[in-house]
């Protein structure tokens, strides 16, 4: 790729002159540019770093690079998906850097890493990283460098020291698991002598949300500008990674954050993408249509995130029709009233077929519903109250296109869900859906079952995972490729069952223990309680 994809960038920020004694420091995203580009998250943090006259900063993506300094002493990556481990494998071989942070020297820059994948959980990745941010990067990000500057020139080990008594930074290698046995459960991690042992993620509370730092042509969602309309969401699905890691819920102003945001963007570009975990929770949300509904911006064609189903009116579908969007995605997990009481999903099934109807009588052509499989306490009933479901909002909304999306119920660290496996019946469940659904004309698409055992498998591993990933990337990424890295790595950790499919009992220290994240381990146990009294067969054994 040449130099073109850059000279096509509007940046809407200016980036600093760097001074003679500037920090060199390589910005990866471990994927090609028009993916990463799109990432609103590593956006930002270049321009934080690129607006700070002490860093000399360079962009490395799988497939180009940007002004990448010689002798960087910092090289960070993003890091929003987890089999993009692959990539930062390779890019860092292609720099000439060690894999592990174990022998890496002096001569070598520092390796930073954040995104939501690492701050959920490090562990399987923490032998390659010497550094990882826990949590969001507006306060995170100038504080790191700050205290880097401060140690400049001390050498490595002085560095990684100082650094580990910042909140949000983690030192993996100054910390050291204990295990059982060499392949059962984690017994405890111990930090070194002198840094904290707990880490304690790192949250910010301002009211200014992220939006686009640069809108291009060449990016995945062609020339859109992004704003953050919410952060977290107030739901708290038990499940829910995306909102049990970034609690609080919070809300960019209308008049301080979104609307000056969206006049700056709208200067570049005629496309508009409102992000959050629960867009139509925000208190402003009507307002913020009026706005973006004035005739000024007739031609601006609007995209919108998944939104919360009993948020879904026919304004808000007249809104994205008159803006060019022509569907709309809600997430209902499951057509059974159990299950999404079991998950904390509040909404009643005349609720959806609400939202469909208002989408329909909106001019919407069609609805994306998400649904899960494979859901703690879940049964085969519960799966055929998903097929009613959908065949009652066929003939609730005739002609509108239904399309369900569904994936497997996948364990995340810090949600109180962590400690159940996955159901190895998923995957049949899957099959079971399809079968119903494909038979009366609606579109199902299953997400493949291997892809969720890999993802739990990273979601819940250990530092002894990292061995794994090593051959796995040798050998391909599909499930019977870690399949056979587990048969060779036999003896030096558990197996794949045990990180996959096995419940974990609440009294088992977990591998992210020593990584303090927005709720404590004992308030998620009684949302795990209060979870297991609407299964018909709890599955876990509490403490």
């Amino acid at each position: 790729m040449t130099a073109s994809v850059f000279s096509a960038e509007h940046l809407l920020f200016t980036p600093a002159v760097a001074h003679s004694d500037a920090i060199p420091v390589v910005f990866a995203f471990p994927n090609e540019y028009t993916v990463g580009i799109t990432s609103l998250g590593y956006q930002v943090i270049w321009a934080m770093l690129a607006q700070r006259s002490d860093l000399t900063v360079g962009r490395l993506f799988t497939d180009t690079t940007d002004g990448l300094p010689a002798n960087p002493e910092l090289m960070g990556f993003s890091v929003s998906w987890e089999l993009d481990y692959i990539n930062i494998l390779n890019l860092l071989e292609q720099q000439h850097i060690p894999i592990r942070s174990c022998d890496r020297t002096q001569a070598h820059p520092l390796i930073f890493g954040g995104g939501p994948v690492l701050t959920a959980n490090p562990e399987p990745f923490a032998d390659f990283f010497d550094i990882v941010l826990l949590g969001d990067g507006e306060d995170l990000i100038p504080t790191f460098i700050d205290t880097y500057q401060s140690v400049r020139t001390a050498n490595r080990q002085e560095q990684l020291r100082a650094l580990a008594q910042v909140p949000g930074i983690y030192i993996p290698s100054l910390y050291q698991p204990v295990y059982e046995t060499s392949t059962g459960p984690i017994s405890r991690v111990e930090p070194v002598s002198g840094v904290p042992a707990m880490v304690k993620k790192q949250t910010y509370r301002g009211n200014v949300l992220l939006a686009s730092t640069v809108v291009t042509e060449k990016a995945a969602w062609e020339n859109i500008f992004m704003v953050e309309v919410v952060r977290s969401c107030p739901e708290m699905c038990r499940f829910c990674l995306a909102s049990y890691l970034t609690l609080p819920f919070r809300t960019a102003s209308l008049d301080e954050s979104l609307i000056p945001a969206i006049e700056r963007g709208l200067q570049v570009t005629k496309r508009l993408g409102l992000l959050g975990a629960s867009v139509t929770q925000h208190p402003g949300f009507e307002e913020l249509l009026d706005y973006i509904n004035q005739p000024a911006y007739d031609d601006v064609r609007l995209s919108i995130a998944s939104v919360r189903t009993n948020t879904v009116n026919e304004k808000l579908a007249k809104t994205l029709v008159n803006h060019g969007t022509k569907s709309i995605t809600i997430a209902v997990e499951s057509g059974s009233e159990q299950v999404r009481q079991t998950i904390n999903k509040k909404l009643d099934t005349a609720d959806i077929e609400k939202a469909v109807v208002n989408a329909k009588t909106g001019g919407l052509s069609s609805v994306k519903l998400y649904g899960m499989a494979g859901i703690p306490g879940e049964t085969e009933t519960d799966l055929e109250a998903t097929a009613a479901m959908m065949l009652q909002l066929k003939k609730a909304a005739k002609g509108l296109r239904l399309t369900l999306g569904c994936s497997t119920f996948v364990p995340k660290a810090h949600t109180p869900f962590q400690w159940y496996g996955v159901n190895p019946k998923a995957e049949k469940r899957l099959k079971l859906l399809q079968k119903r659904l494909r038979s009366q004309g609606i579109d199902f698409r299953p997400e493949s079952y291997s892809w969720s055992v890999i993802q739990t498998l990273i979601s819940r591993g250990d530092r002894r995972i990292s061995q794994l990933l090593e051959l796995t990337r040798h050998y391909g990424d599909s499930l019977g490729s870690y399949r056979r890295a587990f048969k060779e790595l036999k003896g030096k950790l558990p197996p794949l069952d045990f990180y996959v499919h096995t419940d974990w009992p609440t009294d088992q220290p977990l591998p992210w223990d020593h990584l303090e994240g927005p709720l404590p381990k004992t308030t998620l146990i009684k949302h795990l309680q209060e979870a297991e009294t609407h299964m018909d067969e709890p599955r876990l054994t509490l403490a």
